[in-house]
Formats: C-alpha cells, structure tokens, sequence
C-alpha cells in the first residue's frame, strides 16, 4: 500500500510541470481567439483562419468570416486562400535541394547562372560579386519591387514572362554594396526562381509541385490560376481604404514573379508544409527526401540584421535574416517564419521549432497597406499575428 502510494506520489510530481504547461497554453489559445474575433470584427476583415500544429498535429482550426462577402460563402478548411511571400521559403527549399544535389553551391555568383544579370548598373563594382546567398537573405542589393507600372486596371498584374524584366535589367541599380546590409527584394527572389528553371529543366511551379508539394501530400495546393475543380473553394480578397471595403482581383496571375509570391493553398494542406518544417524523427526519412534537417537548420541561421525592415518576422529591430527565413527572439524561444501580402491577402506563417509549434494565420482582407515602419505593428492583422508569440511562450522553459 505505501509502495502504491509512493509511485502514485512520484507520477503525481513528474506530471505537474508538464499539466501546468498545458493549462499554460490552453489559456493562451483561449486568449488569442478572443482576440483573432474581435479584431477581425473590429476591423471588418472578411475572412480569415488560424492553425496550431503541434507535436505533428493540428491542434487548432479556426476559421472566421467569410471567403465570398459578396455571395456570402463561408470560410472553412477546404477554403484557399494565397500565401504571397511565404512562397519564398519554398524558393529557398528548392535552391538548397540543388546545393545538395551538388548542381550549385551557395557562394556562386548569380551571374553564373543567369548571365543576364551582367547588364544591370553596379556602382560598387563588378556584378559577378554578387551571390546566391545574398539573394536569399535580401542582402544583394537589388530594389525591393519587381514591377514598378501598375496603375492602370489594363496594366498585368505582374509582368508574365521573363524578358519583360530582362528588358529593364540595364535601367536596374544595385542600390548598396552587396553583403553590406538587409534590404527586402522581390526581384533577388524572381532571379533565384530562374536559377532553379535552368539547372532542373523545368517551370518553377513544375519543379516545386514534384519535389515539394506533392512529397507533402499538399494536393489542394497549386501556383496562380485556380483550376477548374478548386475555383468554388478560392477566396476573394479586399481592401479596406478609408473605411471601405473594396474587393481585389480574383485569382490574379503572379507571371514570371510566381517564385516570389505565387502560391494559393487551403490550410490543412499549409499545416502538411509546417509539420515536415518542424520535423519529425519519426518521418525523417521522408522528409530528407525533400531537405536534409541539416540544410534546413542552415536555412535557419542568422546571416544579416534585418532590424531595421517591419514587414517582415516579428517586424522588431531584432529581427535577422536567414536564408528565405526570417528570425527572431521571443522570451526564452526562437521565432521562424515567413509573412506574406499581396492583392490583399495577409499571410503569416511562424514556427517555435525548440517548441515544436507552429502557426498559420491568413486572412482575405488587408486594413491598410504594409509600410516599412513600426506603425506596421498596429494593424489589425499584424496585432493578431504577434499575439501568437503568446503561445510559443507558454510552452517555454521557465525562466
């Protein structure tokens, strides 16, 4: 009877810390719902949905509002919505599949492999300086967007084809030394998509499918168009300007951009994409099919400080870039992840890895455009996505 007693005792004092950290964390989904509702209310967002994978799970799948405000269709877990810059880490995946597949090596210059480059005006000197580890952690220099003529409704949304931006490469300036600092590039992204077409033969979207997508089961999950079967569940997207909510194209085309921001997926198939981030001992073999866990861990160290960017990771003057990874310091964890926006979908995908959680936030409505300045923390969307740095810090050491 005493022995009983004792091991019950035992159970009862190991099981503690492990029970208060749950209830830690079950408070703290309980808070952040509270808030994800009301903002979205608040601010009059039209859809949006939030996932929590932990452990390999989901153990969250809200979603609110509505993916149609016009026809009044109801967001759910079939709904897709378009993850816009969180296609980057995908880039990046690719280019380090290539480097391990020995078709590359990080410290190339980019020249190497799109020699169109040469063309482009290079005030600190000569181009072929410039490498494919500065494209992926924003530090070569190039401007931050692709296209700089939208401002007609018969203008394209993003230019479709590859020679319309190789035609302006001799109006294009490196704008600092490259390697010197942190400057947010799309065009460096769209470089590296045609680095990843040449040397595998195929289209992006094509590549990515075979060697990402359809290894993680993602099947709902596809670049640009919507096709025929899946276009009932794609959402719409808005503006809200001045107080009004506008809608956005629908189903716009990223063109030639499509490595930069072109991926639309609904979030259980976004859920499929954290997991294999996460990693699972269980699944390793699988997943180094795809990437290696060491070259993902790669992708996950600091390479240069993007402090002084709020756009993207926890927008604070800590952040630092990865390769296609931003980086930060939450209290007593670390934060990786990606945001997203574009024809108003707002994106925000966030990992604890020492946690092993992760989060996906997206909603169909952008409040107010993204600037380059701490006001970018206020809106409603960045509020609900710094809110969840709440749940990696419940599941934290104690400090």
């Amino acid at each position: 009877m005493r022995r009983a007693l004792a091991i019950c005792l035992l159970l009862t004092t190991v099981a503690t810390p492990a029970a208060a950290q749950d209830d830690r964390f079950d408070a703290a989904i309980a808070g952040f719902r509270k808030l994800h509702r009301a903002e979205v209310q608040r601010a009059g967002i039209a859809g949006s949905s939030f996932y929590v994978v932990r452990d390999g799970k989901t153990v969250v799948a809200d979603h609110l509002g509505e993916q149609d405000a016009e026809a009044h269709v109801p967001v759910d877990a079939r709904t897709i919505y378009h993850w816009a810059s969180i296609t980057k880490t995908m880039t990046g995946i690719a280019i380090m599949q290539l480097r391990d597949r020995g078709l590359l090596g990080l410290d190339d210059p980019i020249v190497r492999y799109v020699p169109e480059l040469a063309r482009v005006h290079n005030p600190f000197g000569d181009t072929s300086a410039i490498t494919i580890r500065q494209l992926m952690s924003h530090s070569a220099g190039f401007r931050s967007g692709t296209w700089p003529w939208r401002d007609k409704e018969w203008q394209p949304f993003e230019p479709p084809r590859w020679e319309q931006l190789e035609a302006i490469l001799p109006y294009t300036e490196v704008t600092f030394r490259p390697g010197s600092r942190f400057s947010y590039s799309n065009p460096g992204i769209v470089y590296l998509g045609q680095v990843i077409e040449r040397l595998s033969g195929e289209d992006f979207e094509v590549y990515v499918d075979k060697n990402i997508l359809r290894p993680l089961g993602m099947h709902a999950s596809y670049f640009d168009r919507t096709p025929a079967f899946l276009l009932p569940h794609r959402s719409h997207s808005y503006y809200i300007r001045d107080g009004k909510r506008t809608p956005a194209p629908f189903d716009a085309d990223t063109g030639v951009t499509v490595s930069n921001g072109g991926l639309n997926a609904p979030l259980p198939d976004m859920a499929r994409y954290v997991t294999f981030l996460l990693g699972d001992p269980q699944r390793a073999a699988d997943y180094d099919l795809i990437l290696k866990r060491s070259s993902l861990e790669e992708m996950w160290r600091p390479q240069i400080s993007a402090g002084e960017d709020f756009s993207q990771g926890r927008m604070a003057a800590t952040t630092q870039s990865g390769l296609s990874f931003f980086l930060d310091q939450g209290k007593g964890f670390r934060i990786v992840g990606h945001n997203g926006d574009q024809n108003g979908f707002r994106a925000y995908l966030s990992l604890c890895p020492d946690q092993r959680i992760g989060t996906l936030l997206a909603f169909n409505t952008e409040t107010r455009g993204v600037e380059n300045a701490p006001g970018n923390r206020t809106t409603a969307e960045s509020r609900v996505a710094l809110a969840t740095d709440r749940l990696c810090e419940a599941l934290a050491p104690a400090r």
